[in-house]
């Protein structure tokens, strides 16, 4: 697919997960697919659904999101999903081995960082993450908060 043809798409963001990028230093970030039932879109069009503690993991050579909450369709009946089942990621084999080699290393997980819908189709970005210690997550308030006033005194 050309570039042109992708940055025609409209995405429509159904959620972000804004605590994933307080705790953790992103190293870099993966767009994928994910695999879901019918009930499952429904719900996510109405946005209903969690990315708090949510993570992805490695099942044999397959990439899951675990723990990613999908509140079940209102109108749904028998056939409605189960919330939190384990979700498979659509992902390139080249590109699962480089992120299986990362993951290896010690301190290094995969997180969603947002779920949008590109198009029609739903996707997710996920991250490969580093934990940050706690003098880290002090350092970044206290720049934006320098920022913020540094704002502050130009806009006046």
């Amino acid at each position: 697919m050309k570039s042109a043809e992708i940055l025609n798409r409209e995405v429509k963001i159904i959620a972000n997960n804004r605590k994933a990028r307080h705790d953790f230093i992103v190293l870099q970030s993966i767009e994928c697919g994910i695999v879901l039932s019918g009930t499952e879109v429904k719900s996510l069009r109405q946005s209903k659904c969690s990315l708090q503690e949510a993570y992805a993991t490695f099942q044999g050579e397959d990439l899951y999101l675990v723990n990613f909450h999908i509140a079940p369709y209102e109108h749904g009946n028998r056939e409605n999903h189960e919330p939190k089942r384990p979700r498979k990621l659509l992902i390139h084999k080249r590109e699962a081995f480089k992120l299986k080699s990362a993951v290896a290393e010690k301190g290094v997980t995969l997180i969603p960082l947002s779920i949008y819908f590109s198009g029609h189709l739903v996707k997710v970005e996920i991250g490969l993450c580093r934990s940050k210690k706690k003098y880290d997550k002090r350092e970044t308030t206290k720049k934006r908060e320098t920022e913020r006033e540094i704002q502050r005194k130009y806009k006046v």
